[in-house]
């Protein structure tokens, strides 16, 4: 979750630098264009020219996006091992508790649930992430750039709870003194 947190910060500075490049441009065009409106040639409207510093931020944010897919994967391949771990221990003991629990209090289907639960809530943060990164330089809103970096801070699909689920389980693994 640092790793996330720490790509989540380093993704919305790049980010708000598209956002503030694009607000930017727009501004720079609407200046042209009431020059242009108040000269007398009346000549075509150019096409918008290739941006090469807004491409570079683009292809930052891609791999922002990529590193922060590799921990998703992480997380639901985390969440498979305790489904197996849960199936093995029903075939060795049947619907009983077993005997030598891996967790300090916490039953193993618990533990998946909680796992699965916090590898939901990122696949469907990653999901909008993906969404936004395919959008954000794409976009002549300037309400629409501001929900797209308002999104990628505040993370709307991950639940306050997370943080405490997260302690909770370390605290069960024992990776976390009380």
């Amino acid at each position: 979750m640092m790793k996330w947190e720490r790509l989540n910060d380093s993704g919305f500075t790049v980010a708000n630098k598209i956002v503030n490049m694009k607000i930017s441009e727009q501004f720079e065009d609407k200046k042209l264009e009431i020059a242009c409106d108040n000269s007398a040639t009346g000549s075509e409207k150019s096409a918008p020219k290739y941006n090469e510093e807004l491409d570079n931020f683009c292809a930052e944010l891609v791999e922002t996006l990529k590193h922060m897919t590799k921990i998703q994967l992480k997380m639901e391949k985390l969440a498979l091992t305790t489904k197996a771990i849960c199936d093995l221990e029903t075939f060795h003991h049947g619907a009983g508790n077993c005997t030598a629990p891996f967790f300090h209090t916490w039953p193993t289907p618990y533990f998946y649930e909680v796992s699965l639960k916090l590898s939901e809530m990122y696949k469907k943060e990653l999901q909008l992430k993906q969404t936004i990164v395919q959008e954000i330089a794409h976009s002549a809103d300037q309400d629409l750039l501001m929900v797209y970096l308002s999104s990628w801070l505040y993370q709307p699909y991950i639940e306050n709870s997370s943080k405490l689920l997260l302690e909770a389980m370390l605290l069960e693994t024992g990776h976390r003194q009380c």
